[in-house]
C-alpha cells in the first residue's frame, strides 16, 4: 500500500473520476500524489477559490500498489517530448491518455508551465522547451481514470485542514 493525497477545498472520501475538469495535465480523473506538500500547497489554492476562510482540505488514502501491474497504466519518468506532447493534447481536450487506467507523472505547474504553454503556442520549439525541461526535477501525479481502480483499490484514510496563513 503507498499513501496519496488529494488536495481540495472539501472532503473526498468517495471520489469520482468524471467530477474534474478534462483539459487537464493528464485528462479527466482523479488526481493524487505522493508529495504531501504538494497536495498541501494545491489544497490552499483550491480552497481559496472556494471558500471565504482560505482553508485548503488535503484527503488521505491508501492505493493499492497492485493496480501498477494489473491495470493499463502509462508512466512518465521525466520531462520529455512524449509528456509535452501528451500534456498539451490533453490540455486542447483530446483525450490523449484514452485507453489508460492511470497516468503517472510530472506536473506542468507553476515551475515549468510557462514553458509548456509557449511550446504550446509555437512561440518555441520542442528543442527548446525540452532544454528548459531538462533542469527541472518532475513533481509527482497520477491521475486515476477508472471508477473501478477508486472503488476496488483506493482506501479513503481521513482528512485535515489547511489555512492560507499568508492570506490571513
Amino acid at each position: 500500500m503507498i499513501t496519496l493525497y488529494h488536495g481540495s477545498y472539501t472532503r473526498v472520501d468517495a471520489p469520482q473520476v468524471n467530477a474534474g475538469r478534462r483539459n487537464l495535465d493528464f485528462g479527466r480523473g482523479f488526481y493524487v500524489t505522493e508529495i504531501k506538500a504538494q497536495a498541501e500547497k494545491w489544497a490552499v489554492v483550491v480552497g481559496s477559490r472556494y471558500n471565504d476562510e482560505y482553508e485548503g482540505v488535503v484527503n488521505v488514502y491508501e492505493l493499492d500498489e497492485s493496480i501498477f501491474e494489473r491495470y493499463h497504466v502509462l508512466r512518465f519518468n521525466t520531462y520529455d517530448i512524449a509528456w509535452l506532447d501528451f500534456v498539451v493534447a490533453n490540455r486542447h481536450g483530446e483525450d490523449a491518455a484514452k485507453g489508460y487506467d492511470v497516468v503517472e507523472g510530472g506536473i506542468a505547474n507553476d515551475q515549468v508551465i510557462d514553458t509548456v504553454e509557449d511550446y504550446e503556442m509555437r512561440r518555441i520549439t520542442a528543442e527548446q522547451a525540452l532544454d528548459q525541461l531538462r533542469f527541472k526535477k518532475p513533481n509527482h501525479q497520477i491521475c486515476i481514470r477508472n471508477q473501478a481502480i477508486l472503488d476496488r483499490h483506493l482506501k479513503f484514510c481521513s482528512c485535515y485542514t489547511i489555512k492560507d496563513k499568508e492570506e490571513k
